[in-house]
């Protein structure tokens, strides 16, 4: 259900975490406004990586109660 929504956001994050190590390691006089704002990005990601994560587990897990 999440699933692709998932992949698209991991590959976002994996893409933001190399132009940060990037930007870290051949410009070490970055502009730190634009590091830092790439960095609250990349957070934002993942909690919504791990928000989608427990929304699939809660779908994949959920049980069906039949009425008595």
């Amino acid at each position: 259900m999440y699933k692709a929504k998932i992949k698209q956001l991991e590959e976002s994050h994996r893409v933001l975490n190399k132009q940060i190590d990037d930007m870290e390691r051949n410009y070490p006089h970055v502009e730190v406004d634009r590091l830092a704002e790439l960095k609250k990005k990349k957070l934002a990601v993942k909690d919504e990586i791990g928000r989608l994560n427990r929304l699939q587990w809660d779908h994949d897990h959920e049980t069906v109660h039949d009425d008595e």
